[in-house]
């Protein structure tokens, strides 16, 4: 049974008064573990969807304690999306998890990444592969209308343990092709996969047991990866990261960079 959320939000954001703070506009808590929360978007700030900018709290010796979050809204929001889990001894998310709209956090305005279009060679194809808060990144490219421009077909692959966790994705994807400003953009072009691993849902298994076994290929309709058309962008737990970049580099993909563009991309950034 899906948990009911929570949302918080306000319409007028108060003026940040610390160095690099922006004002939380709203908050939602998805399950006990998972929440999302937008602020206010620096006026200089300028990103590409899929990158990540290092955000926190002042902590209690006065020094700002910070970490890598990918930023979930696309680069022409007007706001910044974020979207975490809740770890309960956590120096960071312990407190962050309790921030309500009109309070401030700390945003260090310099976005970098790997997940973005231009560390891919051009191809048909785009996969997006993520295991829980690892679909951040996605979520913002998945509202950018270049991520359409580019590819054919997108398909997102997203796992968690249970069917709640999976809540944030599908209503993102969901409400995707009724955006007015990229809805037709989208069209039916974007195809999901979510999975469980724990709670008993539609489709089962982990995203590399469905790959090799072809199960993704025969459910979706279409041929196996190539690296003649086939990109992919890869965001989760460091095991995630490693088994995956085995199984695409078994179907002949090579892992690619900004200064290196190839035919898969790996967040190094992101832990969890």
């Amino acid at each position: 049974m899906t948990e009911s959320l929570t949302v918080t939000e306000i319409s007028i954001p108060k003026v940040p008064t610390l160095p690099d703070a922006q004002t939380v506009t709203a908050v939602t808590h998805w399950t006990d573990r998972l929440f999302s929360f937008r602020v206010t978007r620096p006026q200089s700030l300028r990103f590409r969807s899929g990158e990540f900018v290092m955000i926190g709290l002042m902590g209690e010796n006065g020094k700002p304690l910070l970490r890598a979050y990918s930023i979930a809204s696309p680069s022409w929001d007007e706001e910044l999306e974020f979207y975490s889990i809740k770890v309960p001894d956590g120096p960071l998310t312990s407190k962050l998890q309790h921030i309500q709209p009109g309070e401030q956090i700390i945003l260090r305005p310099k976005p970098v990444g790997t997940l973005v279009l231009d560390a891919l060679l051009p191809g048909k194809r785009l996969w997006f592969f993520a295991t829980g808060t690892g679909i951040a990144p996605f979520a913002s490219l998945m509202r950018d209308p270049e991520t359409y421009e580019r590819y054919e077909e997108v398909i997102m692959m997203h796992t968690c343990r249970d069917v709640p966790e999976l809540e944030y994705g599908r209503q993102l994807v969901e409400g995707l092709s009724e955006d007015p400003l990229i809805g037709e953009l989208v069209g039916n072009k974007l195809r999901y996969y979510p999975t469980t691993t724990r709670e008993q849902s539609a489709r089962m298994g982990r995203i590399t047991d469905n790959l090799t076994s072809g199960k993704v290929f025969a459910d979706l309709g279409i041929p196996p990866i190539s690296p003649e058309n086939d990109r992919g962008m890869v965001c989760g737990s460091l095991d995630f990261n490693t088994d995956m970049k085995t199984v695409l580099e078994g179907f002949g993909l090579r892992e690619g960079a900004n200064s290196d563009p190839a035919e898969y991309v790996v967040e190094k950034a992101f832990v969890g």
